[in-house]
């Protein structure tokens, strides 16, 4: 099969075509090479994706801290708080932690 065969099969007249040899290195060219090609139009648009599940996390957070801002407004609400989280107590005050054996970690569960 020589060149000259070649030359006369219709696939090659197509694909030594001007307008076609022009748009597919349009199209190479605008899908990998430019500045603004689909590869990175898809990365920042999985970049998006993850900043809006990270933003929908933090106003839930923001709303579960403004709910525990309100509630340790309260006085007897904010003794409670310190006293559950930081141990926290009065003068001549005792406090005992109370501690239940299946609560315990022992070296034979680990």
């Amino acid at each position: 099969m020589g060149i000259k065969e070649i030359r006369k099969k219709k696939w090659f007249a197509i694909v030594t075509n001007m307008y076609v040899l022009v748009l597919t290195a349009f199209l190479i060219w605008m899908v990998f090479f430019d500045t603004n090609s689909l590869l990175i139009h898809w990365e920042l648009k999985k970049e998006i994706r993850n900043l809006e599940k990270q933003r929908e996390f933090l106003q839930e957070e923001i709303s579960r801290d403004k709910k525990i801002i309100e509630k340790l407004s309260d006085p007897e609400e904010l003794e409670k708080f310190a006293r559950e989280q930081y141990y926290l107590k009065k003068k001549n005050e005792e406090i005992y932690l109370i501690e239940y054996e299946d609560s315990i970690k022992s070296k034979k569960n680990e």
